[in-house]
């Protein structure tokens, strides 16, 4: 499994669309545990670029603070999970909370 997580100054950034960075987080699926991580820098912002963006680079998950409902649509139609509501904290704890079915989500932050 690959996890994307948007960061800014190195956390989970709390508007998707709009982060300075993405970790792409490998997670073994048998013994979930993080197998590998990248970071990279986001492209720039253009509406309905980052979900094919991340599918190319093979990520299976979204984990976000907030996203707005046209992003989620397009995530669901290229077959990316999305996860929103998660707080902003350190990107490999909140992959492996979710890899452990332990990530608690709050509130979509995020109101467009």
């Amino acid at each position: 499994m690959r996890i994307a997580l948007p960061l800014t100054t190195g956390k989970l950034s709390t508007h998707f669309g709009h982060c300075e960075q993405f970790a792409l987080i490998d997670v073994d699926d048998a013994q979930n545990t993080i197998s590998g991580t990248e970071i990279v820098e986001a492209p720039q912002h253009e509406p309905g670029l980052l979900p094919q963006w991340l599918a190319d680079r093979g990520v299976n998950v979204v984990i976000a603070g907030g996203m707005g409902m046209r992003a989620q649509t397009l995530f669901a139609a290229h077959d990316i999970d999305v996860a929103v509501g998660a707080p902003a904290e350190d990107p490999e704890a909140l992959a492996l909370a979710y890899a452990n079915g332990k990530l608690e989500g709050g509130l979509n932050i995020c109101d467009h």
